[in-house]
């Protein structure tokens, strides 16, 4: 218990963390009276947004602890609604930082016209947003622990009231982690239609039918488009990286778990001391992680801006501050490590290296997430070849500048796909499946830095929208488009971070899904040339097309809705295309409201329901087919959605930033970012989520479905 109680500790430091950081950002200047109003639209906005998801979400949530709690046991439906609460607690309160940070952002900008000044706002309105998502995931995590110690280390199996057998502390920790998932799935989806139905909206009318600025007053989507900015970049984010970096903890536990149930099984030896230290490693772990980022992020914040003369680049100081994180995490553990596991024998495990196979795992993912950002730099960076080209063919035509972003993005799959396979091939040769777990675990160990960098993006975009409101200036907006350009390309990198690691803990939920439903003497295997097996695979590829086609479609039908009402406004409001009135606001927050809600219900129902329908008709082989096919599909998908939106997006600012604004190759550029925005902000941030929370649902109901099934019923 010592272990979980620093982890406490830590989780309960870097929530005060973000308290102080956010009464800090609060009592900072928010600027003129016009500035403070455009605010309050956006944090109303914001607010009315969360109130109508979770009257929604919140029924959802009660009636699955209800067949929790009836088909396996209560204790899985309180982690479940712990996992629900933690998740919704960090989303609700990264977004309140974020709508607080915004104006102030553009004051800074204005009052101070520095961009270190004004970049140092933006990562302390981040800041809350990433300290909120390790703090509150770790601390549901130990409430979990405290609330079930008698069972955490008690790997003997009991049955339930179906006559099913199962490991109790396996299931209640993935149900925590379900609970995460739930949340984060209508958070994510819902936010993502919202704000790209926004965005899009806003874009198509006021920039190529208006031909007036980005974030023009006039143009009645502007304030749902900034209040999609929070609603789906930030606590969409905030709830989908805790999802990611719960799932991994969680999986790896789970994995390893079932690894020594078969040992033992097998009348292999295994201590009882070792079992304890190999499950609390991963937690702590993550807990050093989410120290060295405070530590990093303390050095950040106090940095004093550079003299005039000197030149700031806010994306070298931004990679200054997530680096730091990633090397004090690895350094620290490395050091945890072997102080842990000092002396001990590694027991029959297969670790290559004996426990130096552990961090040798972990720093693999470490320096893979860090390998994935260098690479979506490459692929979607203003300054980079890849997005240049986008621009120097964009004035021949929409066309072309759509086919050169899908180009671009189809060539990244390659590089990011290889890092990845890296990535489960070098820890599996040094700790077997535990190591690819542990990889994992690597990669989001220091998420705290990347959710700050990430949300800082959606801060800085909605500062340069309020300072257009505002009429504050083109010095003004000329700070916050360079910062909000530098956010596109660090979105772009949280986004391939959370699908790297996604693809590394999904394949340790599914070699502990196959454990599961085999006998615990079995080789772990899931053979695609059985007819089930592959039936599924093909089934599990083609949903995640079907899961995305689903998001699109909800976009367009909020956008579509939303371009009408623009123009209505356009054409009714006396005034308003000479400036001499105001649209009606409210109207096109109100359509984005109703219509996320609307349309995010199938696919995340979908997400939910289809592994359990799926295995109580065909059984446990066609839904490891399906996990393994979505998985499959899913990353190679996320892979190019992300990277395809993030360069249509920068190369438009790129145009923008040339003086292009109005010309012909600003439009085509303006039609590849609308392509790009569901893509890039609704499709691919949500698929990650869709491959976990299948595998945790299947991890779930194995025991149920291996057992009872259609397939069973016929063959007897």
């Amino acid at each position: 218990m010592t272990y979980l109680i620093i982890t406490l500790i830590v989780a309960i430091t870097a929530i005060a963390y973000a308290i102080r950081n956010y009464i800090y950002l609060k009592g900072l200047s928010e600027g003129t009276k016009e500035m403070v109003q455009i605010a309050k639209f956006i944090r109303d906005g914001a607010n009315t947004f969360l109130r109508k998801l979770y009257a929604i979400v919140i029924p959802v949530m009660l009636a699955i602890a209800l067949v929790l709690s009836g088909m396996l046991d209560f204790s899985v439906a309180v982690a479940f609604i712990i996992g629900t609460l933690m998740s919704a607690a960090a989303g609700i309160f990264g977004m309140q930082g974020a709508t607080r940070a915004n104006v102030r952002v553009a004051e800074k900008a204005r009052s101070t016209q520095n961009i270190f000044e004004t970049l140092k706002v933006a990562v302390l309105g981040g800041s809350i947003n990433g300290l909120s998502t390790m703090g509150f995931a770790l601390l549901g995590l130990v409430i979990v622990s405290i609330l079930y110690h008698n069972q955490l280390f008690d790997i003997s199996e009991t049955t339930n009231s179906w006559g099913i057998g199962y490991i109790p502390i396996s299931q209640i920790l993935t149900a925590y982690a379900l609970g995460c998932s739930v949340i984060a799935i209508f958070a994510r989806v819902a936010g993502g239609i919202y704000t790209k139905g926004s965005d899009t909206a806003a874009d198509l009318v006021g920039k190529t039918e208006e031909h007036i600025p980005e974030d023009d007053p006039r143009n009645a989507a502007v304030i749902a488009d900034n209040v999609g900015d929070n609603v789906g970049d930030t606590a969409g984010l905030g709830s989908d990286l805790l999802e990611s970096f719960m799932g991994t903890i969680v999986s790896t536990i789970v994995l390893l778990i079932h690894t020594i149930v078969s040992y033992l099984a097998r009348n292999m030896e295994f201590s009882q001391k070792l079992f304890e230290k190999l499950y609390i490693f991963p937690i702590v772990f993550v807990t050093i992680g989410l120290f060295s980022c405070m530590l990093a992020l303390f050095r950040f914040l106090k940095k004093k801006a550079p003299v005039d003369d000197e030149p700031i680049n806010p994306h070298a100081e931004l990679n200054k501050f997530t680096w730091t994180s990633a090397g004090l995490t690895a350094v620290l553990n490395i050091a945890f490590t072997f102080m842990l596991f000092g002396g001990e024998n590694v027991g029959g495990l297969p670790f290559k290296f004996g426990f130096a196979s552990l961090i040798i795992s972990a720093v693999v993912g470490i320096v893979a997430g860090i390998a994935i950002g260098i690479i979506t730099e490459i692929y979607t960076s203003d300054e980079k070849s890849t997005t240049k080209k986008i621009v120097e063919i964009a004035p021949k035509g929409a066309s072309l500048v759509i086919n050169q972003g899908m180009a671009g993005a189809m060539k990244s799959v390659l590089p990011t796909v290889i890092v990845l396979a890296c990535i489960v091939l070098i820890p599996y040769a040094c700790a077997g499946f535990i190591g690819i777990a542990i990889s994992a675990v690597g990669m989001l160990s220091f998420v705290a830095a990347t959710v700050t960098v990430d949300s800082y993006g959606p801060i800085a975009d909605n500062a340069g929208g309020i300072a257009e409101m505002a009429k504050l200036g083109d010095d003004v907006r000329k700070i916050t488009d360079m910062l909000d350009a530098v956010g596109n390309t660090t979105a772009a990198i949280g986004k391939g971070l959370a699908i790297g690691a996604a693809s590394s803990t999904t394949i340790g939920m599914m070699i502990a899904y196959v454990y599961i439903f085999n006998p615990p003497t079995a080789e772990v295997s899931l053979n695609m040339i059985n007819p089930l097996v592959f039936a599924g695979l093909l089934v599990g590829c083609a949903i995640t097309y079907f899961f995305s086609g689903m998001l699109i479609e909800a976009v367009a039908e909020v956008a579509e809705k939303m371009v009408q009402e623009v123009r209505r406004q356009f054409a009714e409001i006396p005034g308003l295309r000479e400036g001499e009135a105001l649209p009606d606001y409210n109207e096109c927050v109100e359509i984005a409201t109703v219509g996320a809600i609307k349309e995010m219900k199938l696919p995340a129902i979908i997400a939910i329901i289809l592994p359990i329908v799926g295995g109580f008709i065909m059984g446990p082989l066609f839904v490891g087919g399906i996990l393994m096919g979505a998985i499959l599909s899913a990353i190679v998908l996320a892979v190019f959605c992300g990277n395809s939106g993030g360069a249509w997006d920068n190369a438009k600012k790129l145009v923008e930033a040339l003086g292009k604004k109005g010309y012909p190759e600003h439009i085509a550029t303006v039609v590849g970012d609308t392509v790009g925005d569901s893509l890039k902000d609704t499709v691919g941030p949500s698929l990650d989520i869709f491959i976990k929370i299948m595998s945790t649902v299947s991890i779930l109901f194995a025991p149920l479905f291996s057992v009872y099934n259609l397939i069973n019923l016929i063959s007897k």
